[in-house]
């Protein structure tokens, strides 16, 4: 299949595309939004700068470009006929760095959620269904963590004084 657009209007609309603030991105964060949860864009704090970030509870939502990242890649780079010697590795590129950070993140205690956009536009509320699966799984995750204590103080609870000092050992019933 050869390109219908010229090598000029191919590069003007290459340079158009967007690293972030894309429509996938926005129509996700909103609906989560909707939804009531909150949440920071594009968090240049945290590795990978997930495009939605919800940094309390360690869950970082990306959603990527198919072209750019490689969606079914051993065939879709068949597709490619102009300048495969920059585009294959950039893509080869992008989806290594997309590994890194997933493991990164994972070793340090995240939870990541991935989608491609074309998922986003067609099924934007199951996309979201599935950022608020997660939040509510780390939620819970985080307050048994949080609100976990030692049991070895259940068995021989005492308090610090005597109980004669608050007339505990002297309740009259009557």
């Amino acid at each position: 299949m050869t390109d219908k657009l010229t090598p000029d209007q191919r590069r003007r609309c290459m340079q158009a595309n967007r690293s972030s603030g894309t429509k996938p991105e926005l129509m996700l964060a909103k609906e989560l939004w909707h939804r009531g949860y909150r949440y920071r864009l594009n968090n240049r704090k945290v590795l990978g700068s997930p495009d939605i970030c919800f940094r309390s509870r360690k869950v970082a939502v990306f959603v990527d470009g198919e072209f750019w990242h490689g969606r079914n890649w051993e065939t879709a780079k068949l597709r490619i006929k102009s300048n495969q010697n920059y585009w294959y590795p950039k893509i080869e590129r992008n989806q290594a760095h997309d590994a890194e950070v997933n493991a990164l993140l994972a070793h340090k205690g995240w939870t990541v959620v991935r989608f491609w956009d074309s998922e986003v536009r067609k099924n934007l509320s199951r996309c979201a269904d599935r950022v608020e699966e997660v939040l509510r799984h780390e939620q819970i995750h985080h307050l048994h963590c949080v609100y976990a204590f030692d049991t070895q103080y259940e068995e021989g609870f005492m308090a610090a004084e005597a109980d004669s000092e608050w007339g505990l050992s002297e309740v009259d019933d009557s």
